[in-house]
């Protein structure tokens, strides 16, 4: 297990308290599960996404992620439309351990409201929860 200090947590992301990530990009936001997230999980041997076109609010469960260790609930930070999914995570999961903001991503979707980002923890913040 990672030091809290020893944690890859970009300064350009915001942070959900379930320990999922988002990026703006351009229209569009990038979700996945932070360095945290994968770290306490172990070794991801399953993620199940939903289909491209599923429409979930905030706070909804929209997949899982399995682990050697258990399986965990995937919940939307923001509200918004299934725009794409990384399909590359049914051959490879690992991607979320290994890369888990970049070949790890999980969903994109179209923001219902991008606005409720900013109810959504920086890195400063994000640090500042886990340390309790």
């Amino acid at each position: 297990m990672k030091e809290i200090d020893e944690l890859n947590l970009p300064d350009d992301l915001r942070y959900a308290t379930d320990h999922e990530w988002t990026r703006l990009e351009g229209d569009k936001v990038k979700i996945g599960i932070d360095d945290y997230a994968q770290d306490q999980l172990g070794d991801i041997v399953f993620v199940e996404l939903p289909e491209v076109g599923a429409t979930f609010s905030k706070g909804e469960e929209f997949g899982t992620v399995e682990s050697v260790k258990a399986v965990s609930e995937l919940f939307m930070p923001i509200g918004g439309e299934i725009l794409a999914i990384n399909t590359a995570l049914e051959e490879t999961p690992e991607h979320v351990n290994n890369s888990p903001y970049e070949d790890g991503w999980m969903i994109e979707i179209k923001p219902s409201d991008v606005a409720e980002m900013d109810a959504l923890m920086d890195k400063e913040a994000y640090i500042k929860m886990l340390k309790g």
